[in-house]
């Protein structure tokens, strides 16, 4: 199966890595007119078109001003170990086993606002661009117009390499959308978390996007390829509920004490 997660705001240029492979990005003269676009905007016109702070503004021009799509490992880093954010703490890359992340390179898919599709081990330079920016380009007027159907078709040649029948879609709502659903030559699976809230469960956000990393952790662990061992996840407490699942939403509940 592949398995489809979102980026991560927060990114992380300093830890030693743990490998030295690595591969590039098969999207990159896509990601280069998008990084063309950006750097003729000013400090100010990035934080106003993200809703950012000026510092985190000003650290961005910075970095589409040197950005260059010429990668190794001194300017670039592998995307698994770049992004830093809650579904890549569920993930924990850095204590995945060399087989486990060759099948993650197989099998895992990052979304990209600027590369559009990364394969775990695609070197990747800093940025901040989210799916969601309304960033006029020549394709239309945001990140959704620009890429278009060239993610799915990506996905697809995934699909296609991996005889794979299923998607297991870990990403946010916003990334998602990305995928043109009704092109994708797969079934598309989307799992849930929720947690015990106030006499019911609810999806809570944070735990909702580290329990994302930690089914993808279990995927590749496990190396599952029938959708119905999913039901076996049980990382953290989650355990699947059969009451709110259907057979694409697959439902995973705990109460926490």
């Amino acid at each position: 199966m592949i398995i489809v997660v979102s980026p991560a705001k927060n990114l992380d240029y300093e830890t030693p890595l743990p490998t030295n492979k690595y591969s590039q990005p098969e999207l990159l003269e896509e990601s280069k007119i998008l990084a063309d676009i950006c750097k003729t905007l000013t400090p100010l016109d990035l934080s106003n078109l993200m809703k950012i702070s000026d510092k985190l503004a000003g650290l961005n021009a910075a970095r589409f001003t040197e950005w260059q799509p010429n990668f190794n490992l001194e300017n670039a880093r592998q995307a698994i170990y770049a992004f830093n954010g809650d579904v890549y703490t569920g993930l924990d890359a850095y204590t995945l086993s060399d087989r486990d992340i060759d099948y993650a390179q197989n099998n895992l898919r990052i979304l990209s606002g600027l590369y559009g599709l990364l394969k775990p081990l695609d070197l990747m330079q800093a940025y901040r661009l989210e799916m969601g920016t309304k960033l006029e380009n020549p394709r239309g007027k945001n990140l959704y117009d620009f890429w278009g159907d060239i993610i799915t078709q990506e996905l697809n040649k995934s699909i296609a390499s991996q005889q794979s029948n299923t998607l297991i879609n870990l990403a946010s709502n916003e990334y998602f959308k990305s995928v043109k659903k009704n092109s994708l030559s797969a079934s598309i699976v989307t799992p849930e978390f929720r947690d015990w809230k106030n006499g019911q469960f609810k999806m809570i956000s944070f735990f909702a996007k580290k329990a994302r990393g930690l089914m993808a952790r279990f995927i590749i662990q496990n190396k599952i390829s029938n959708v119905a061992d999913l039901k076996l996840f049980d990382a953290e407490g989650y355990t699947f509920n059969p009451a709110l699942s259907t057979a694409d939403k697959p439902v995973f509940t705990r109460k926490l004490d």
